[in-house]
This record gives structure tokens, C-alpha cells and sequence, in this order.
């Protein structure tokens, strides 16, 4: 059976560390990306308490649910049915997710071609040639 990793030597994890005297919190984007690891690195289709269990239990079952719906709302993962509960999978790999991102920033620009201009110049020329490249792939004809 697969185990959840477990946290550093005192049972935590680095970022619930205490510091300073008070425990620091954690932004919206760090769970949500700490869910998405631990979906990454199950061996399947994942139970919401084995996400819980594998980023270190910390966090409660409810919040992990919740992270997991706002997840699921912005379309980086998907779930099926598995008896009374879910099961969460991530809807692409890190290129993916991260492509996912850049197409919801750009989703919400009114002028896309500003933003696509904008983004085009300022790319390194390397990456400006990549993406050069792979715009002349996509727009082959396969055969």
C-alpha cells in the first residue's frame, strides 16, 4: 500500500513551521499547488484523505475538499464518483496546467491581441524562436 510522504523530523512540514514565535499562512496558491504535487505524485486517481495524508494531515479534511473544488472550478483537475466520494486526478501534466494558467490570464484581457504583442516582444530571442517553431508546427498540415 502507498504511504503519504511524511513531514520533516517534528512532523511538519516546512512552510507550517513556526517562526518568530507565530505559525505562518499560507496563501491560497501555495495549498492549491501542494494539492496538485500530491495529485502528481499518487500512484492513481487519489481519495481526498489521501491528498490530506500525503501533504502531512495538517490541513483539515474540509479544506482540502474546498481546494480541491476550487481546483476543479478552474479546470486543473477532474474527478469521478467512488462509492459515496470522489476520486481527484490532475487534468494535465505541470506544462499543462501551466498552459492552462496563461490561457485564463489571457481569458481575461479585453485586447488579446495587446496582450499576445506584448508577451511576443518581450521574450527572450531563444524562446521568441521556440515559439516561432512550434506556431509553424501547429500550422502544418499533418500527413
Amino acid at each position: 500500500m502507498y504511504r503519504p510522504r511524511a513531514g520533516h523530523e517534528d512532523g511538519r512540514l516546512e512552510d507550517e513551521r513556526v517562526r518568530d514565535g507565530a505559525r505562518r499562512r499560507r496563501g491560497q496558491g501555495e495549498l492549491e499547488a501542494q494539492v496538485l504535487d500530491a495529485l502528481r505524485q499518487a500512484p492513481g486517481p487519489a481519495s481526498t484523505a489521501w491528498v490530506q495524508g500525503w501533504i502531512g494531515g495538517h490541513l483539515a479534511y474540509t479544506t482540502v475538499i474546498t481546494i480541491l473544488t476550487r481546483l476543479l472550478a478552474k479546470g486543473a483537475v477532474t474527478r469521478e464518483k467512488a462509492g459515496r466520494s470522489f476520486v481527484w486526478r490532475p487534468a494535465a501534466d505541470e506544462a499543462g496546467l501551466a498552459a492552462l494558467r496563461m490561457r485564463r490570464v489571457l481569458d481575461g484581457e479585453r485586447d488579446r491581441e495587446a496582450v499576445l504583442a506584448s508577451f511576443v516582444t518581450a521574450l527572450p530571442p531563444g524562446d521568441e524562436r521556440l515559439l516561432r517553431d512550434l506556431l509553424r508546427q501547429a500550422a502544418e498540415p499533418e500527413g
